[in-house]
């Protein structure tokens, strides 16, 4: 019962012309910002101390733009539940889909390193570049709301990818390996490890930052290739992802280097602009500060 209205509900939504989601959105940051003062002082956390170097003022500008975004792209991911292929093609476009469809073609499989940084709700529209007879696999954590779990896997698959929980991964993988079929996999690698599997840690962000390493367990276990996508919003709704190759051969690497290539990777990304990134996000929880005179 509690779906169907919250389905009915983002229905409705979803059919909301941009223009009118865009006015919504301007409405509510307002009331989100400064009344509610969603998670706040977390935002502020973060970006002090990941831009050490900029003043309070040039803080509190990137925050604003920051919220603005977020409402932006909470109200853009409802669209999935009804957007065409065609329309989602245009407002979501990926770039240099030819090597990574030349390595589908050659029966290569592929990791996709994905960063909680712009739409990364869109980024579910990837399968409608790819290579039709290679699987489109989604990592993510399952969701304690049973109603809200069926409503994202809904929207997250209408454009043809599939869905797995983290922990059914290799599962997932070894059964495609034994029926000879061909997959790409994107994962959200920058999610915050438990304290008690904080084992390895990068400089991110001016932060000694705990980071998880299963992504590149899993892409040299397999013998996967593997690509880092750089996401750009080039205007209000329209976005470019672009396949960037990590490594000619990821197997070759000493163990840690590929997790590094990524968090080297989605620095230079955050840093062309900070706003596009979930501050929201207790990311550092388990981090320590970095001295700004050695980073």
């Amino acid at each position: 019962m509690i779906y169907h209205i919250l389905h009915f509900f983002l229905k409705l939504l979803s059919y909301t012309p941009f223009c009118m989601l865009y006015a919504l959105s301007d409405g509510l940051f307002y009331p989100l910002y400064y009344l509610v003062r969603y998670r706040r002082k977390i935002v502020r956390q973060n970006l002090t101390e990941s831009f050490p170097d900029k003043s309070l003022t040039e803080i509190k500008l990137i925050e604003k733009r920051f919220y603005h975004f977020f409402i932006d792209m909470t109200l853009e991911s409802c669209k999935l539940a009804s957007i065409s292929p065609q329309k989602i093609k245009q407002r979501m476009q990926f770039t240099n889909t030819e090597a990574v469809n030349a390595m589908l073609r050659q029966g290569k499989s592929i990791s996709i390193y994905i960063g909680h940084y712009g739409n990364w709700e869109w980024v579910s529209s990837m399968p409608l570049w790819l290579e039709k007879s290679a699987t489109g696999i989604q990592i993510y954590h399952k969701l304690r709301n049973k109603s809200m779990e069926r409503l994202m896997m809904h929207i997250r698959e209408r454009m043809g990818g599939t869905c797995v929980e983290m922990h059914k991964t290799a599962r997932c993988i070894t059964e495609l390996a034994n029926r000879h079929e061909v997959c790409i996999i994107g994962f959200i690698a920058d999610q915050s490890p438990k304290k008690q599997e904080s084992r390895n840690f990068l400089p991110f962000l001016h932060h000694k930052t705990p980071v998880l390493t299963g992504t590149e367990k899993i892409t040299k276990h397999y013998g996967f290739e593997a690509f880092y996508l750089d996401v750009k919003r080039k205007k209000r709704g329209y976005y470019e992802a672009e396949f960037i190759p990590l490594h000619e051969n990821p197997q070759s690497l000493p163990d840690f280097e590929l997790t590094t290539l990524y968090f080297q990777h989605l620095e230079q990304t955050i840093l062309l602009q900070p706003e596009l990134y979930l501050w929201t996000h207790n990311r550092f929880k388990h981090a320590e500060k970095l001295d700004t005179n050695n980073c």
